[in-house]
């Protein structure tokens, strides 16, 4: 996906003949105020602005005072450049964060309130016709409503309990949504059909032991050893497109438990259900995923010598690749010739379905002068029909439970939207990048031979741990 600096809209109509004009006697001072113009700014960072623009008409078409301000950023240089702006109060008022990044920015971004007061331009008088103001209170989306509505992963992530109060000499917690998502991205397995053809394999693994026999078969080592062909970059730590997703998904799929109700991890432990295990089932999806970088092993298919996973997958030297939606463009922008298939996440016999989730959501700043129309302009987005129009044109799935449906068959998103209602993530701390390199070194030492899956995990456990705090 083309990345770009940034993208700058300003939705104002050529002859703003409504801007401050129309019948404004007798309105209230609390009116005229809702009804001043205001510039509303939109910091994203995965789309440009073309996604939003059907919606941003829309509100404004009710709200013709506003002007909204979308300005989209490299994914290299996002963050840095959000913090700098919050910390210097020059930051947006509308922002995308990571799933994964809640904790840390849990300071910085305001709940949604229980309702907000917008001034809508409305039409009065029967033969003679004025535009005036109507200054309006609305509900937002109700803790219930958003349990029913939403990804069972998203009220997860976004819905906390969080200090409202307004003053700082007493505390009041209450459940709150965070902000809103409009997609969620799923982990999914990309396949080269024509390696699978020349193996005489008719179908992509549908479980974690078909995946590993299909491996062999698609394997080629030369009389010395070194790999001429992988089945899967898989296995390794900094050369594997999201490894930490891949590990955290065997570990759940095997029933480990990340991490407890306050987020401290304990994905070294054996959960009370698995009470008869010997050894925590983390153990076991750790060493089966560095297996696959032993040598030793049958399974052996990848080492630290091969380059990026995508990038083999793209020249055609592997034939498995474990990617998200928003890799799809990628693979077919680089490799158009390349014959693809995708198919779901393979599964654990016997075991619960787990997949992956991985997206972005908007929040509010807490330093926005404008909260009110900030978070009635996410709940205007959250609506399905205007949900509907994003997802349209970013091809990914659906957050909203009602819009799902209607991708299951979609040839580009079938399969990442199939997958996204029995779709986990788990919290990391308030430095999910501190967390995630924790867990990258972890795979990454026993493919050094420098510690046991044991020593491993409890070493990444106890780094992990530091984030928290």
């Amino acid at each position: 996906m083309k990345m770009r600096s940034s993208v700058l809209l300003f939705l104002c109509f050529s002859v703003f003949i409504f801007f401050g004009a129309g019948c404004t006697k007798g309105l209230s001072q609390e009116v005229l105020k809702a009804s001043e113009r205001a510039d509303i700014n939109v910091w994203g960072v995965i789309d440009d602005v073309d996604a939003y623009q059907a919606v941003l008409e829309d509100y404004r078409k009710l709200h013709p005072h506003l002007a909204f301000n979308y300005r989209r950023l490299r994914l290299e240089e996002y963050e840095n450049a959000l913090l700098e702006a919050l910390a210097e109060d020059r930051g947006p008022d509308i922002f995308l964060i990571h799933n994964d990044w809640t904790g840390k920015y849990l300071s910085k971004i305001s709940p949604q309130p229980p309702s907000t007061k917008v001034a809508y331009q409305v039409v009065v008088g029967t033969i003679k016709k004025e535009q005036t103001w109507e200054l309006r209170t609305e509900q937002g989306i109700t803790n219930k409503s958003f349990k029913d509505q939403y990804a069972d992963v998203a009220i997860k992530d976004i819905m906390r309990t969080v200090n409202v109060s307004p003053t700082t000499d007493k505390q009041d917690f209450q459940q709150r949504i965070l902000g809103i998502p409009v997609s969620i991205d799923t982990l999914a397995l990309y396949y080269n059909k024509d390696l699978l053809n020349a193996a005489g394999l008719p179908t992509p693994p549908e479980t974690w032991s078909q995946f590993q026999e299909q491996v062999k078969k698609l394997t080629k080592l030369d009389a010395q050893g070194n790999l001429l062909q992988s089945g899967a970059g898989f296995g390794t730590a900094f050369n594997v497109e999201r490894a930490v997703d891949l590990v955290s998904v065997l570990m759940m799929q095997n029933g480990t438990e990340m991490a407890d109700e306050i987020g401290r991890p304990t994905f070294e432990l054996i959960p009370a259900a698995l009470a008869d295990r010997e050894l925590p089932p983390a153990f076991q999806a750790l060493q089966f995923y560095t297996d696959f970088a032993n040598p030793a092993k049958e399974t052996f298919t990848w080492n630290n010598a091969q380059p990026n996973s995508l990038d083999a997958f793209i020249q055609g030297r592997t034939a498995f690749f474990f990617g998200y939606s928003y890799h799809l463009n990628q693979i077919r922008a680089r490799a158009p010739k390349l014959n693809i298939g995708v198919s779901a996440l393979p599964q654990i016999d016997g075991n619960p379905v787990r997949n992956y989730a991985n997206y972005w959501y908007f929040v509010v700043s807490k330093k926005t002068k404008n909260p009110d129309i900030a978070w009635n302009f996410l709940n205007f987005l959250a609506k399905p029909e205007e949900s509907k129009k994003i997802l349209e044109v970013i091809k990914r799935p659906a957050a909203r439970k009602k819009l799902l449906q209607d991708q299951f068959n979609d040839e580009q998103v079938g399969v990442f939207a199939s997958q996204v209602l029995t779709s986990v993530s788990w919290y990391r701390g308030k430095d999910p990048k501190a967390a995630e390199d924790a867990m990258l070194n972890m795979i990454q030492s026993i493919i050094n031979g420098t510690a046991s899956v044991s020593d491993a995990i409890r070493f990444a456990v106890d780094k992990i741990n530091q984030t928290i705090q």
